[in-house]
């Protein structure tokens, strides 16, 4: 939809008729210009009032382009969202050396631990709409892979493109709440999330969880945790197929207290399919923000009629100083040929 920035503006289209009928001075009478035969037909009162008329409609279509151009018209564009401030949500994956396990299935197909999170955890950051997301990845160390931000798809893929060992072998739970609590905005409107992934217990890191817990409670985060890995894989040795716990090192008594002192919850992930049950229940824990503001993006046009304004005026000027020399063409062609009937 096409409105006006300046509307007032547009009462100046009919100034130049109000001028044009205003009565003129009494001018004085001089006397009349002889003008030669030969160009005596291009100067009769009808060429004159010709070039009159298209002199003026040439000048009215100037005069209103530039005054719509003034008036600012603008380009209206359909409400669209825009994400508000409502939720900081963090999410920490481990990516420990025992990522690596393949004891899930994806799709009908055996995949390791992080394989499975990429998918999964990605459905459910796509659906966070209107939430500031950050990614923390761990190992040794806790790294900021990714700062607060509202743009969802830099976060998915700063996640599909993590690698196993990237930060080390460990695991540094509490340097990873604590990083968390760090990078978090001291707002008190908003509702601080952080999701920690883990398939382990805590061996390394310069804090241990109760400290990065403390730090978390003092500064009002909810945290979720989630323990991933499956509790029954069938293993191959020279004595034949037996049966063991690949998620034997997962803490999962550090995993709930720090859930239940922040007013958080603890998961439990054996499958994919368990994966994709908690982060619908998140959705459902943590929603998304339905009272989202919308704006109605504007685009200025001004220069559309401004530019047909000086184009026009280029053209009507360029024909004007060509006026003369197509004239004087003429008269010769007409002098040559009344030449050749005298002959």
């Amino acid at each position: 939809m096409i409105s006006f920035a300046l509307p007032w503006v547009l009462i100046a289209i009919p100034l130049p008729i109000l001028i044009y009928f205003l009565p003129s001075k009494a001018t004085q009478k001089s006397a009349a210009l002889k003008v030669p035969v030969l160009i005596d037909g291009l100067t009769t009162s009808q060429n004159k009032q010709s070039k009159s008329k298209s002199k003026i409609f040439v000048l009215s279509i100037v005069w209103l382009l530039l005054v719509i151009s003034a008036s600012q018209p603008q380009w209206l564009g359909e409400a669209v969202n825009i994400p508000t401030e409502s939720r900081e949500m963090m999410i920490a994956v481990d990516l420990s050396g025992s990522m690596q396990v393949e004891d899930m299935t994806l799709n009908g197909r055996s995949v390791n631990r992080l394989e499975m999170l990429k998918a999964v955890l990605g459905e459910f950051i796509e659906r966070r709409t209107g939430d500031r997301l950050g990614l923390i990845l761990f190992g040794d160390d806790a790294y900021m892979q990714t700062p607060m931000t509202f743009d969802r798809k830099t976060v998915k893929q700063m996640l599909d493109e993590t690698v196993l060992g990237l930060v080390g072998k460990k695991t540094a739970i509490g340097d990873a709440i604590g990083l968390a609590v760090k990078r978090f905005d001291a707002k008190e409107d908003s509702n601080r999330v952080l999701l920690l992934v883990t398939d382990g217990q805590n061996t390394a890191g310069k804090i241990t969880p109760e400290q990065g817990l403390e730090l978390a409670v003092a500064k009002g985060i909810t945290i979720y945790t989630i323990g991933i890995g499956a509790d029954v894989m069938l293993q191959q040795s020279l004595f034949g197929t037996r049966r063991v716990n690949p998620s034997s090192e997962l803490d999962e008594k550090s995993l709930i207290n720090i859930a239940e002192q922040t007013n958080g919850k603890y998961f439990r992930a054996k499958s994919s399919d368990e994966m994709n049950e908690i982060y619908q229940l998140l959705d459902e824990l943590e929603p998304v923000e339905q009272d989202k503001q919308q704006m109605r993006p504007l685009k200025a046009l001004f220069y559309w009629p401004l530019s047909a304004a000086v184009a026009i005026s280029f053209i009507y000027i360029l024909l004007l100083s060509l006026a003369p020399i197509i004239a004087n063409y003429r008269a010769k062609q007409s002098l040559s040929q009344r030449g050749s009937a005298n002959v």
